[in-house]
């Protein structure tokens, strides 16, 4: 089964189960795949019919259930692209002043894949991102791309960098999408049909008329995200796009960027960087962390680290704890306000440190496995 069929069986019981909204974005996804303007227009008339129809459920399940059996049938046909490596970090180095020095980095970015940068501010991931986009250059070390370009110029085009802080733009939204398509090789008769394809993929349609301050700094960002989407970027760099979003619009944004990376036939790489450690990393190929600007990678130090090590919340006190957990051999146990990271030797499971709480009545109001994740890195 390929990439394709396999998403496609997704959305079609996503389909059954009435979970429109998500159907529609996956709709919108494989209507920009077939690059074919007869099946823009197809989706255009669905979405403008359902405008004014949302609630005609039957007759939304049909038109939707069409729609998708004509993409999948134009799509079979279509050369799936496999994911390549489009950039390679052979140790760089930032060197700003005595103070701070960003590397030495290695790294291998694929397109379809996720990298999440994660670290405590200051640590460098900003000064990352700007390097990979072209706007810093090293101080030592290369950065490798894969693919063609004229100038500096063209390598900015193909590498879309969104920084935490967007400039302020004038007229509406929909406006500056209308020119930001005219400038990047769309034909007069698609470039309204993908800007509405676009912004309803990234809910933006009702605010197709809004200005800049009409958007809250969430649908700033997704505006932002559209933007670079009409340039048909190879990556995209976002610096802290989880900053300024509730826990639902996070794992809402994540699941766009993992749909949008991984699509069959224009697979792209995104390398964002956030301090929201585990959405990030449920969502990323890879996790790279940075500390006063030395890189981890999380894959490659879980085979060399091998300790069970689990974060934890109680109100009984550090000797009260080590005193329990000595029964399991506990290594260490640190203590950061209420917080607590126990570390057990590699034979230790998480299902053994639950059994010790219920059998020695431990109070414990929270706790997660962090064996796996980078939120060791900010306690070792």
């Amino acid at each position: 089964m390929t990439e394709f069929e396999k998403q496609f069986k997704e959305v079609h019981e996503l389909l059954q189960f009435e979970d429109y909204n998500q159907v529609l974005k996956r709709i919108i996804d494989f209507t920009l795949d077939t690059e074919n303007i007869e099946y823009y227009k197809k989706t255009n008339d669905f979405l403008n019919w359902n405008d004014t129809n949302e609630q005609n459920l039957a007759e939304k399940k049909q038109k939707l259930e069409t729609l998708l059996s004509d993409l999948y049938t134009y799509l079979s046909d279509k050369a799936i692209n496999e994911h390549q490596i489009i950039i390679t970090v052979d140790n760089v180095r930032k060197v700003y002043n005595s103070n701070f020095t960003l590397g030495p980095i290695h790294l291998e970015i694929k397109t379809g894949e996720i990298i999440g940068l994660v670290g405590e501010n200051g640590n460098g991931k900003t000064t990352l991102l700007r390097s990979l986009c072209g706007e810093l250059a090293p101080t030592s070390g290369y950065i490798k791309y894969h693919f063609d370009y004229e100038d500096m110029y063209d390598l900015r085009t193909k590498l879309v960098y969104i920084p935490q802080r967007t400039d302020t733009w004038r007229g509406s939204m929909y406006e500056n999408l209308e020119f930001t398509a005219s400038c990047y090789g769309y034909l007069p008769e698609e470039n309204n049909l993908v800007i509405d394809l676009i912004i309803t993929r990234l809910g933006l349609r009702k605010f197709r008329n809004y200005n800049w301050s009409g958007l809250s700094s969430g649908y700033k960002m997704r505006f932002e995200l559209a933007r670079m989407l009409l340039r048909k970027p190879k990556i995209l760099l976002i610096d802290e796009p989880l900053a300024n979003l509730d826990i639902l619009a996070q794992q809402t944004i994540l699941d766009d960027f993992r749909n949008i990376a991984n699509s069959p036939f224009r697979p792209i790489a995104i390398v964002l960087s956030s301090q929201q450690l585990y959405e990030v990393e449920k969502t990323s190929n890879q996790v790279v962390f940075l500390k006063q600007g030395d890189q981890k990678n999380l894959n490659t130090e879980n085979e060399t680290t091998k300790n069970c090590i689990i974060e934890f919340e109680s109100s009984q006190s550090i000797s009260e704890l080590k005193t329990v957990f000595s029964s399991i051999s506990i290594i260490s146990l640190e203590q950061n306000g209420g917080t607590y990271i126990a570390t057990f030797p590699e034979h230790i499971t998480i299902t053994d440190f639950m059994k010790t709480v219920v059998y020695q009545s431990v109070s414990i109001s929270y706790m997660r496995n962090i064996s796996n994740s980078s939120r060791r890195f900010f306690v070792n």
